[in-house]
């Protein structure tokens, strides 16, 4: 009989963990309290079970999956904590969220006093479909092997060596490549609309850097609407480059930049609306 494993929250990217641990015989739960319509049915296909009581959710599971906003990571690891503290058998809890270093030190430290071991952790790549490998799920600290247990159940879990807060680290250092290059690119276009120059800057992009065109034209598309949730991991990013020359900075610039984008998504078609220059821009036109 497979493990018992808790999944919060119902998003994409949780859900679809749920739905590959189901498919291998692992048993899911979840909490749907304050939850969309949208998460419920995401529960649903997923075959998890949906428990209003944090106590009954957590009594007898082995492993708690945190798959939240970054800005939710420790909320959600102090509202568990009781629960937590409260059951007999405690569950592995996983911290699988974009957060800074420090950020997953505190949730861990939420976490102690439960007795409950950590492992922190970070996802890189797209949910699970069909039958592909799904994303890497990169863990490291004190139950970082416990956490491995999973790959028996379809997750590619991958151990980093070191303690609490070195698979967000590596988590961030790849998005702040990924994410920060769709929010460079962002800026640049916007910039060049504004100049009157944007025709031309394709043009020779497509002659000097198409592979480059090419990457931007697909990532930059699908950030419309994901943007309203990389604000706050710019902003871990932000946190984790405090002591690194202008990163900082950067990325808190992003954090506001992707929050503008947030908001024109919600107004496309007005004048002056930043995610009808960037589509203009990507879309068919003048390329050279």
């Amino acid at each position: 009989m497979g493990p018992t494993v808790v999944v919060i929250a119902m998003g994409e990217m949780g859900s679809g963990l749920a739905r590959r641990l189901k498919e291998r015989g692992a048993r899911i739960r979840t909490s749907l309290t304050g939850r969309s319509a949208a998460s419920a049915a995401r529960a649903k296909a997923a075959g998890a079970e949906s428990f209003d009581d944090d106590r009954d959710l957590l009594d007898g599971a082995d492993f708690m999956l945190s798959v939240v906003p970054p800005g939710s990571a420790r909320d959600l690891a102090r509202r568990l904590a009781p629960a937590l503290q409260a059951v007999a058998r405690k569950p592995v809890y996983v911290d699988c969220n974009a957060i800074a270093p420090q950020t997953a030190r505190e949730v861990a430290a939420i976490v102690a006093p439960t007795g409950c071991p950590f492992a922190d952790g970070g996802i890189i790549g797209g949910p699970p479909k069909g039958e592909d490998a799904g994303p890497r799920v990169y863990v490291s600290g004190p139950a970082a092997q416990d956490a491995a247990q999973l790959t028996r159940y379809g997750l590619d879990i991958r151990v980093l060596p070191g303690d609490v807060g070195v698979a967000s680290a590596f988590k961030l250092s790849y998005a702040g490549f990924t994410k920060g290059m769709v929010a460079l690119a962002s800026e640049m276009i916007l910039g060049a609309t504004q100049a009157g120059i944007a025709d031309e800057l394709k043009c020779e992009i497509a002659s000097s850097l198409p592979q480059f065109l090419a990457w931007i034209q697909k990532r930059v598309p699908e950030m419309y609407p994901k943007s309203y949730r990389w604000v706050a991991e710019m902003e871990e990013i932000s946190a984790y480059l405090a002591g690194v020359p202008g990163g900082g900075e950067i990325y808190a610039g992003m954090a506001r930049l992707y929050a503008d984008l947030a908001q024109s998504a919600k107004q496309r078609g007005g004048q002056g609306n930043a995610i009808d220059a960037l589509q203009a821009f990507l879309g068919p036109g003048k390329s050279g």
